[in-house]
């Protein structure tokens, strides 16, 4: 073994540590069901809706709402609009007829990005509870119940979710959400859990503060500015939605880079939280942070070094390092890993978190979000 082997050797180890600790703390808190004291209570409800451009899916959505079980003389709906076409005129045919819900329409004379729209919404919320969710993304029919069920537990101020099914058939995606919500549940019983999701979260009125109108992780950023005022923020597998996701390495780059550039940029802006607030503070976070933006940039480093190594020890020959990971990346986008496909969903997230921080390393990085028709076509 050369020096280089050992190098890339060690390289490996260290980046591989912190999950090997994850997976012992998993193995020994054994989390499983709810996290938070669960109660039956029907608290009123807000459902804040962004829209920009839904004329195709809008009603299909609402179709969504409507379903739910639980009041509607206990919801109103309150819709943040920026479209240039008939959204606004299809939920107001749509809800004109229905004593319930009470439709509470903000219409914004440009598009100014996600956060300030979601700032004004959550201000314009008047009842109990406030829940976000976005227009191309199906609920079921108890995912309300379950959610308010968590914020009963005085201790519990915010609730999301697991993609439970995942629109479009991507087993990339489908793969990596089952990792992730083994962690999120592990974080919720450890204390909190970091990221929030956009199809469905749960906020009590009373903890919502004002979120960075730039921000790219609205949803994680409230949920985070939350827990820093003294209150859990958790993960509950009982809370379902689903999404539609592209499995395709270039389509999906868009939407999981851009996901990954929000997260990374909230960590770092609020670093100050390392080793505060119990378990969230020493442990949470600071696994968020390896895995987002340290682990990314180790793994990246260690390919190199180990193609180097590779062919200083056997010649060219040594090149089959690089053309095995190509082969894997290529068979994982196509989904043909089989058992090892959730280790390609991981890889793949690597690779978007690396090429998030590049980005945001060159100042790139908005508040607004594209409309995607093929993943529209999955969610109808």
């Amino acid at each position: 073994m050369n020096l280089l082997s050992a190098v890339a050797l060690g390289l490996l180890a260290v980046t591989a540590l912190p999950y090997v600790w994850y997976l012992v703390i998993y193995a020994w808190a054994r989390p499983a069901g709810s996290p938070a004291d669960k109660q039956d209570w029907e608290p009123t409800v807000s459902i804040v809706l962004p829209t920009y451009n839904e004329a195709e899916i809008v009603a299909t959505k609402l179709d969504d709402l409507l379903a739910l079980e639980y009041p509607m003389d206990k919801i109103e709906l309150v819709v943040v609009d920026s479209s240039t076409d008939e959204t606004v005129e299809i939920i107001q045919d749509y809800l004109s007829d229905l004593a319930s819900p009470e439709l509470v329409l903000l219409e914004e004379d440009e598009r100014r990005g996600l956060a300030p729209a979601l700032n004004d919404a959550y201000e314009a919320a008047s009842n109990e509870i406030v829940v976000k969710t976005d227009c191309d993304s199906k609920l079921p029919d108890d995912v309300l119940r379950e959610a308010v069920a968590n914020l009963a537990d005085d201790d519990v101020a915010a609730v999301t979710g697991q993609n439970v099914d995942v629109l479009g058939g991507s087993e990339v995606e489908s793969g990596y959400r089952g990792i992730q919500s083994h962690i999120q549940q592990l974080e919720s019983h450890l204390d909190s859990t970091l990221i929030f999701h956009g199809p469905f979260s749960a906020f009590e009125n009373d903890a919502i503060v004002p979120i960075d109108p730039n921000s790219l992780a609205d949803d994680t950023e409230l949920a985070l500015k939350i827990r820093r005022q003294g209150k859990r923020v958790i993960f509950d597998p009982a809370v379902r939605y689903m999404e539609a996701s592209h499995s395709a390495f270039r389509k999906r780059r868009k939407q999981k880079d851009r996901r990954g550039m929000g997260l990374i940029r909230l960590l770092v802006q609020h670093r100050d939280a390392l080793g505060k607030y119990s378990r969230y503070g020493t442990v949470v976070l600071p696994f968020n942070w390896w895995f987002m933006i340290v682990s990314p940039w180790l793994l990246a480093v260690t390919l190199v070094v180990g193609t180097g190594a590779a062919v200083s020890l056997f010649g060219i020959a040594g090149l089959a390092l690089p053309v095995a990971v190509g082969g894997f990346v290529y068979l994982g986008q196509k989904d043909l890993l089989g058992p090892l496909q959730p280790l390609y969903s991981i890889f793949d997230t690597q690779v978007s978190l690396l090429r998030a921080s590049v980005e945001l390393l060159r100042g790139n990085g908005d508040g607004t979000w594209d409309v995607d028709q093929e993943l529209r076509e999955a969610f109808e």
